[in-house]
């Protein structure tokens, strides 16, 4: 969260961009940043603020913007305000760089958009590559968007393009919610029960290491760490590698058992599966639809058989009387 005094820079743009007012420290009444620098690439093509006013006064060198078609040229100490919603450009104008101070009320979602701007991935003319573009349509285009095309355009291209994909599954185990969570939290029980979807699980203690595939032609390798264990209740986790995301169980015990619930948001990191993501999407949610019927076929049994030897050795379960270490699968 942007606090007044940070400072992003963002060569491939040409500028930084200083906080002087966020909407932390307003309340969301306004964000006022100086944007230092010559800009380039993306951002000095037309563009709309949705619901936001924004006030410009050139503090160093000098900016041209266009505005209803008319076009403004500012020095030093001059201003214009740009009503919301309305299409507009801003370039520099004159030789060398600039300082502008721009005003935006009410804040809106304006600290996110310039810090997204250090993070986006750019080609070499300072425009955001594909999927990058697409990520930034997707999360911040309703607050701002580029003038033309129209939004809902730009937002069905960024769909084809974008690599994330967003899953949520439900379904009913007659087991205890404590069996079941303490067999989702142990990654490398998965290849004995998530057959033949999960290869090899290994751990070291911090993370785990899965190799597992699907019904499509590729092997997946990720990595994953637990970010938060409640048992016998939810149990979070982060990934990376060929597949990068966060995946969530929740479990609710029901007359019969437990309700599983697994909320699973990833993207798709490995080249190939970018690349094919605009033509196999659908192919791709087939292939987890497959995936979590397997889990749903072996997670059953694999409980009811553990929580049967349990209850012959009349031994605590892995994790009761002490400390639980959780290790969640991507």
């Amino acid at each position: 969260m942007a606090k007044p005094g940070d400072v992003i820079e963002v060569p491939q743009l040409g500028v930084k961009v200083q906080f002087l007012a966020t909407n932390s420290s307003t309340g969301g009444v306004y964000t006022v940043v100086d944007v230092i620098g010559r800009p380039k690439g993306f951002i000095r093509v037309a563009h709309v603020h949705v619901g936001v006013t924004e006030h410009h006064t050139v503090l160093e060198g000098a900016m041209r913007v266009k505005l209803h078609g008319k076009t403004h040229v500012l020095g030093p100490g001059e201003q214009i305000t740009i009503p919301p919603d309305t299409p507009h450009t801003q370039h520099p104008a004159g030789d060398g760089a600039g300082r502008i101070r721009i005003r935006l009320a009410p804040s809106g979602r304006s600290d996110e958009f310039f810090e997204r701007l250090a993070t986006l991935d750019y080609n070499r003319f300072g425009y955001p590559k594909p999927h990058s573009a697409a990520a930034f349509v997707r999360d911040l285009g309703p607050a701002g968007h580029a003038a033309r095309p129209s939004l809902k355009t730009q937002q069905k291209l960024a769909k084809l393009l974008d690599s994330e994909y967003v899953f949520s599954d439900e379904w009913d185990v007659a087991a205890p919610p404590e069996a079941v969570f303490d067999t989702l939290a142990d990654g490398t029980t998965y290849p004995h029960w998530w057959k033949p979807v999960y290869i090899d699980v290994r751990g070291d203690g911090e993370y785990t290491y899965q190799h597992f595939k699907g019904r499509l032609p590729y092997h997946l390798h990720t990595r994953t760490r637990t970010t938060h264990s409640e048992r016998p209740h939810t149990l979070q986790g982060e990934t990376d590698g060929d597949l990068r995301g966060t995946g969530l169980w929740t479990l609710m015990p029901t007359e019969t058992g437990t309700h599983v619930r697994f909320d699973r948001r990833v993207h798709a990191d490995r080249r190939l599966l970018k690349l094919l993501t605009p033509f196999l999407r659908p192919a791709l949610r087939f292939n987890h639809d497959w995936a979590i019927a397997r889990a749903i076929e072996g997670l059953e049994p694999y409980v009811q058989k553990l929580s049967s030897e349990d209850a012959r050795d009349k031994g605590p379960r892995a994790g009761e009387g002490g400390v639980h270490h959780a290790r969640l699968h991507p």
